[in-house]
């Protein structure tokens, strides 16, 4: 049976979603990060990155979200759009830029240092990733999915992120984005996506953002490089 090691943040969540949408049978393995099981070495054979999420599918091996995302899809053929051009532009595009820009205005915005200026880092972050909801809700205008006419991998990679809007961008960030906000409800409703989310609660993961905790999500805090 696949092997799905995750945890709750955006990134493994959209994975949940896919294999709770295909009906894919699959053994969840939880990862908790914060208390440094990212780093052990039986899950650095799975991914040497130290990242969430990774599956081991009978002994095929792949991680990050969005190449799991189209392995499953390719491998199913569920979810997956025909034309591949497109699928791949978008997909990518979420892979390079919203999923990394949002995790960074999360990072600046609510777990940075308090006690250092990063007026800088923060703007920057914040303007690219508005930047980037913008370019995706003038994409969705005149579409009901990212991708053709039907709801793909694109979505719901898109999904992983878009729903924790408010989170990065403020309480009130959605009212820029209606036409994101109007998929990610869609999505949301979802049997599939309530499974999705509900997957971390049947596993106790660590609460606290203690020193232990920022110590193995954040380790630039501990390591100077240059």
């Amino acid at each position: 049976m696949l092997k799905f090691y995750f945890n709750g943040s955006p990134n493994p969540t959209k994975v949940a979603l896919y294999l709770e949408e295909s009906g894919l049978p699959f053994q969840p393995v939880a990862v908790d990060t914060r208390k440094g099981e990212q780093f052990t070495p039986e899950f650095l054979k799975i991914n040497p990155n130290g990242k969430v999420p990774a599956i081991d599918d009978g002994g095929t091996i792949v991680f990050d979200s969005n190449a799991i995302l189209l392995y499953l899809a390719e491998k199913t053929g569920k979810f997956l759009p025909t034309n591949r051009a497109e699928l791949l532009s978008w997909l990518m595009f979420i892979a390079t830029g919203v999923g990394p820009y949002s995790g960074q205005a999360v990072h600046f915005k609510h777990f940075a240092p308090k006690d250092q200026n990063h007026d800088y880092a923060h703007n920057r972050y914040q303007y690219e990733t508005d930047r980037h909801y913008k370019i995706l809700d003038g994409h969705l205008k005149d579409r009901r999915y990212m991708v053709g006419d039907s709801y793909s991998i694109v979505d719901m990679a898109l999904w992983g992120w878009a729903r924790m809007v408010p989170f990065k961008l403020g309480d009130d960030a959605f009212a820029r984005y209606p036409n994101v906000k109007r998929l990610v409800d869609e999505i949301s409703a979802r049997p599939a996506a309530a499974r999705a989310i509900a997957l971390k609660d049947k596993f106790t993961f660590k609460a606290e953002m203690d020193d232990e905790a920022r110590s193995n999500m954040f380790k630039h805090m501990t390591t100077k490089v240059a």
